[in-house]
């Protein structure tokens, strides 16, 4: 299994506040000119995942706008395209397992998310 981990910045990089989270979805966020599809799971530990928004499969910048799930227990974005899913920590689709996306290290520190490399 191949996971793709984007550097972003040598210095942790703060993208939104706690409160522009939706809870368990998604928003889209722009960093270096990439787009980042950061979910916020306040169920979960980790409470947040940061994958990259682009969905290889359907060729769009939409998986911040997927439907978030559990796949025998692994937690997943289902892509509004074509409804490939992928993990919210390895980046992996699971339908394919040649298919990866980005992901990045992420976190909430007192009340802001922030990427930490």
């Amino acid at each position: 299994m191949n996971t793709a981990e984007n550097r972003v910045s040598e210095h942790p990089l703060v993208i939104c506040q706690h409160e522009d989270l939706i809870p368990n979805s998604g928003i889209c966020a722009l960093i270096d000119g990439q787009q980042v599809a950061v979910f916020y799971l306040p169920d979960e530990a980790p409470q947040v995942y940061a994958i990259g928004n682009w969905d290889p499969i359907g060729k769009a910048n939409v998986l911040s706008r997927g439907v978030v799930g559990d796949i025998q227990g692994r937690l997943v974005v289902a892509s509004p395209l074509y409804k490939q899913h992928y993990d919210l920590t390895t980046g992996q689709c699971l339908e394919n397992e040649d298919v990866t996306v980005l992901t990045y290290a992420v976190e909430l520190v007192d009340s802001q998310v922030v990427v930490t490399s």
